[in-house]
């Protein structure tokens, strides 16, 4: 492994994918980077987030922000794998920031490990230059790198690339996968501490606990029901309408670490939105004229429909999507009760896995911040 070169700081900008669900207005936003080892033996921490996205979403369901619900945009990075060029420092930005949960999670779904040389400093610093960072000192932006090899490998500095992060408000947070002592000497503690942000250790390998409530079934239920409120335009709509359910089939298999209850809670809030290519959410955010909309963009059910016909259908289908989502707001709120009594009852479960680590830091941080969480 290659120790660290202190080097200046250079902002490496590559083009990858570029996000096609900007937000609609001046909101209050949180902006989330993962990074990822994809090395060998980081099988299990690759699970974790597949399956756990959707909570670390839902952590921001009843956040307020100057007395407002923000937004969530996630980015994500994968590092330290050898199917990517040497020349990159074995990086690959997945996906940049977006409010497209469902493309997020089906790249996850992509991701393979190989290889062995993860550079941390490298990747925390194409992070910084390539994501698009709110500029408002007020908005919580985060980055979380998780990985096990020491944190000072590469030929970008480190503790650098990690100061760096405070010219732009970002703070960095450090997972370890591995035990404590080893994060502490891989400088690990040392990275978050010079990035404002918080040390973590969790076990890649443990299984998700995820405490079964009566209310599940019903939840998970109505998050598939919400699919049938959607009625697609554009040239991504096909497409994007597979995804959707592809990601509700993933999560379905996840069922033991809760992801399929986590996604359909994720899918009845505001951070669940699918403007460019649903009507619903196009017209709430005001991103669609349907006077304009040519026939060709819709499905063939839809092109025979006058303006007026089509305008109601989209009313009909965001009154019925209100409907389900304020019925698995309802049923989450007995969920979280049924589920803190049942907590309570349990014994210390040990290792902490990704999801309760990033919950606990981004409530923590965002709070700092001047967001407000409900009890």
């Amino acid at each position: 492994m290659l120790a660290a070169i202190s080097q200046p700081l250079m902002a490496k900008t590559i083009v990858e994918p570029t996000d096609k669900v900007a937000p609609s207005d001046d909101r209050s936003k949180v902006q989330i980077a993962l990074l990822l080892d994809t090395s060998n033996s980081m099988d299990g921490l690759i699970d974790q987030a597949r399956s756990q996205l959707w909570k670390v979403v839902n952590t921001f369901i009843d956040a307020k922000h100057d007395g407002v619900a923000p937004f969530v945009e996630v980015a994500l990075y994968e590092y330290g794998n050898n199917n990517q060029p040497i020349g990159n420092n074995y990086i690959r930005l997945v996906h940049p920031m977006t409010r497209d949960l469902d493309e997020i999670s089906k790249r996850m779904f992509q991701l393979k490990t190989n290889g062995g040389d993860e550079y941390c400093g490298a990747v925390i610093q194409r992070a910084l230059a390539d994501l698009s960072w709110d500029t408002n000192p007020k908005t919580y932006k985060a980055i979380f790198i998780a990985g096990n090899e020491p944190f000072t490998q590469g030929p970008v500095n480190a503790q650098q690339a990690c100061r760096e992060s405070r010219t732009k408000n970002v703070i960095v947070n450090t997972i370890h996968c591995g035990s404590r002592d080893q994060g502490i000497s891989g400088q690990w503690h040392d990275g978050a501490a010079l990035a404002g942000g918080k040390f973590m250790v969790i076990n890649q390998d443990r299984e998700v606990c995820h405490i079964k409530a009566p209310q599940d079934k019903k939840i998970s239920d109505l998050g598939a029901k919400l699919n049938e409120t959607y009625i697609g335009y554009g040239h991504r709509r096909k497409a994007a309408k597979e995804s959707q359910k592809a990601n509700d089939n993933f999560a379905e298999r996840d069922e033991d670490s809760g992801a399929h209850v986590q996604r359909a809670i994720t899918k009845s809030s505001v951070n669940y939105s699918n403007s460019s290519w649903d009507l619903v959410d196009a017209m709430r955010e005001k991103k669609v004229d349907l006077s304009t909309l040519k026939k060709d963009q819709l499905p063939k059910e839809y092109q025979g429909l006058s303006k007026g016909e089509l305008k109601q259908r989209v009313d009909a289908a965001a009154k019925k999507r209100a409907e389900i989502q304020a019925e698995i707001a309802q049923l989450n709120e007995q969920r979280k009760t049924y589920v803190e009594a049942e907590r309570k009852k349990q014994a210390d479960q040990g290792e902490k896995t990704l999801d309760q680590v990033m919950v606990e830091t981004t409530r923590e941080q965002a709070s700092a911040l001047g967001y407000t969480f409900k009890k």
